[in-house]
């Protein structure tokens, strides 16, 4: 059985995205779940993955770390899942998406850490509203374009929409304003049984805490 070793599910953003892909898939696997909060969390860590960081995935053997190179290995394991697009160029397009929400918006992931059971009001600052502003204009021109096939990103579930997910929890958390194309992106995720599964867990973590 596959196993996920994640962060709490209230602070994790990139524990969320392989999550979410497993849980897309219907395979079953193991949790393995690390306190961030915890004193001794880095080194709990490092035993289990000499990276440093979570999340990271068990498939026998093979240890593979990084939540985009774990959705791409997914991808790979389990290709009925259709989690990239199939015509070539839209999927190079989603790949081209998901590596920029990879590697970029960090005026947006430092003023607006994830926070799943958090609820204000936060005035970002110019970069981190040109970050807003970017993903927005993403989620808004693909959803134009591909309306048609389905209610997320690319029409149907993928990749991309996993890497989109935090960014989602995010704009819920920070009371970030959309325009109708783009919140009407955000309701479809949060419909999803799975992200409500992750938010459920998340509000139970901080019960657990504060018990």
């Amino acid at each position: 059985m596959l196993t996920l070793l994640i962060g709490n599910k209230s602070l994790s953003s990139w524990s969320l995205r392989p999550w979410l892909i497993l849980k897309h898939i219907g395979e079953p696997f193991a949790e393995k779940h690390i306190n961030l909060r915890a004193h001794d969390h880095k080194q709990q860590i490092l035993a289990a993955n000499p990276a440093g960081k979570v999340p990271a995935l068990f498939d026998g053997v093979l240890r593979v770390h990084d939540s985009l190179a774990i959705c791409e290995y997914l991808a790979e394991l389990f290709p009925a899942s259709h989690l990239w697009p199939q015509e070539r160029t839209i999927r190079a397009e989603a790949r081209a998406v998901s590596a920029e929400m990879h590697s970029g918006f960090g005026a947006l992931r430092s003023e607006m850490p994830m926070d799943v059971n958090l609820r204000t009001q936060h005035t970002p600052s110019s970069a981190c509203a040109a970050d807003i502003q970017r993903i927005t204009q993403l989620w808004t021109g693909l959803r134009q374009r591909f309306v048609a096939n389905g209610d997320f990103l690319f029409g149907h579930f993928t990749i991309a929409d996993a890497m989109f997910a935090p960014v989602v929890l995010r704009f819920v958390s920070y009371g970030v304003v959309l325009d109708d194309v783009a919140q009407a992106y955000v309701d479809t995720m949060l419909a999803l049984p799975a992200m409500q599964q992750w938010c459920d867990d998340a509000e139970l973590e901080q019960a657990a805490t504060e018990a």
